[in-house]
């Protein structure tokens, strides 16, 4: 059984895959490098980058925008 505090903290985290944008992480979640170690943050709601271009990576900076990262694939044209 979970307590009440940790029930309430879960309650508050969601993460959003924003449409050829980064993941929107809120709430009270550990970032870790593949290593396991902490990544720091600031706030507690953060954008991590899935484009793989950011200069601030684990962290968006916008370069999706200047690449134009597609998380959806092109489809071939319909004739």
């Amino acid at each position: 059984m979970t307590s009440p505090s940790a029930s309430s903290r879960n309650d508050d985290v969601s993460i959003v895959a924003c449409p050829d944008g980064p993941l929107l992480v809120r709430g009270e979640v550990p970032i870790v490098t593949p290593a396991g170690e902490p990544v720091p943050r600031r706030r507690k709601t953060v954008a991590l980058c899935r484009c793989g271009a950011s200069t601030i990576k684990p962290y968006c900076d916008g370069t999706h925008k200047l690449i134009n990262f597609r998380t959806e694939p092109d489809l071939p044209d319909q004739e």
